[in-house]
């Protein structure tokens, strides 16, 4: 359910601000999915897919670009990659994470100095990364 939501926010937002330029039709638009987002991009995909009939991206191409997600420790600095720490957890640690990004400092400590005081500096999110319309 949580793809279907998400689709539908990036085809209503696409579509505004197509009208909002004036466009006929969009031809093309790249989605940005951050991997902490932990979506199943297929079942995203074919919702966009749904969700766009009948509306001026009917036939767009849709692209999703998967931004691999990096964490920083606010103690030491150290930069790693979540999906090296993503191994290491249990599927019900992982589910709390994907539904409660803040949970991730509950179970997740800097490899480097074992800080909980981490950011996310990449790889958090969806969004629209550019849209090509035609007037």
């Amino acid at each position: 359910m949580h793809e279907w939501a998400l689709a539908e926010s990036v085809v209503m937002t696409a579509v505004d601000i197509a009208n909002k330029e004036d466009a006929s039709k969009i031809t093309k638009i790249i989605v940005k999915v951050g991997e902490l987002q932990q979506i199943e991009l297929d079942i995203f995909k074919y919702a966009l897919d749904e969700i766009k009939k009948g509306t001026i991206m009917e036939n767009a191409e849709i692209v999703l670009e998967e931004e691999e997600a990096i964490l920083k420790c606010r103690v030491c600095g150290h930069e790693w990659k979540y999906k090296d720490v993503l191994e290491k957890l249990n599927e019900d640690i992982s589910e709390a994470i994907h539904f409660v990004p803040e949970m991730a400092h509950t179970y997740i400590r800097c490899p480097k100095c074992n800080s909980p005081d981490f950011e996310v500096i990449k790889g958090r999110g969806v969004w629209i990364k550019s849209i090509e319309v035609e007037r």
